[in-house]
């Protein structure tokens, strides 16, 4: 039998070139990729909601992503806050219709989790297709600059990670949130800091980019990926379940290899809107 760290190397190994691809490639590939992923994280939230015998609406959940991440793909602000008020409404015409088996719980969660998913993974979409006709040359060739932007998320988030596990694992003595994730601490924490800031700092300095925003930016993927993290401890932790899903072999389900990002590409996403950096 395969050992949990050989399963985790195994689908790193098969992940990686499959995700470089897709993000460099973008097109309506990497769109469909995102909502693929997307719809998966839904399934994984409902899933996850039986548990704790909550039973949200999966069809109207399952609609409003496709319709949200449309609006990120094709659409404009206003379609989206149209697709959202149209959400809200549905589910809450349906606490009306079927009121003995469909309450005001069963939509709250419902619409939390429609939110929680489809918004960040929108995001993924929006700063992937953020100014998509420029590219930025780099010591490996020319690289669109949404694509430059989201490798500014995944390395910051995957640096985080990887120096908090090792940082925190060796260092770590004081709990920083026992009581949602018992295993991460204020070493660890210190740790990711320090990665997120160094892997962004060092992916902005291959492109070309200033200095000071790639300092900045990994300081606030360094903040948003662990709280990413700590937010879908938390609703594990409610629902009593160790992991989302099984889908990755040895990282869990899609919410649990994604929760950091989904944090990190907004960030990112509004910083680069906000101060222009290339």
């Amino acid at each position: 039998m395969p050992t949990l760290l050989g399963m985790r190397i195994l689908t790193a190994v098969i992940g990686i070139p499959v995700a470089v691809y897709i993000i460099n490639y973008g097109t309506w590939i990497f769109a469909a990729a995102v909502a693929f992923l997307a719809l998966i994280a839904w399934h994984e939230f409902s899933k996850m909601m039986v548990a704790k015998n909550i039973k949200v609406q999966y069809n109207i959940g399952f609609l409003g992503i496709v319709l949200v991440l449309g609006c990120a793909w094709l659409g404009n602000a206003q379609e989206l806050i149209m697709v959202m008020l149209l959400l809200v409404l549905v589910t809450m015409v349906k606490t009306v219709l079927c009121n003995k088996s469909f309450g005001i719980i069963e939509a709250a969660v419902t619409l939390l989790g429609t939110l929680y998913v489809s918004l960040p993974f929108a995001h993924l979409i929006l700063l992937r297709f953020t100014e998509q006709y420029q590219y930025i040359p780099t010591v490996l060739g020319s690289l669109s600059t949404g694509a430059a932007y989201l490798w500014l998320a995944f390395i910051g988030t995957w640096a985080s990670d990887t120096l908090a596990y090792f940082v925190g694992s060796t260092l770590g003595r004081h709990k920083l949130c026992p009581a949602i994730s018992p295993g991460k601490t204020y070493e660890g924490a210190a740790g990711g800091l320090v990665g997120s800031i160094a892997g962004v700092t060092a992916m902005g300095t291959l492109c070309g980019l200033p200095v000071m925003h790639t300092l900045i930016l990994g300081l606030l993927v360094g903040i948003a990926a662990p709280l990413g993290d700590l937010t879908e401890s938390s609703l594990k932790r409610f629902t009593g379940v160790k992991d989302s899903g099984n889908l990755l072999p040895g990282h869990g389900g899609v919410l649990d290899r994604f929760d950091a990002i989904m944090f990190a590409a907004p960030v990112v996403y509004y910083y680069v809107r906000v101060f222009i950096i290339v």
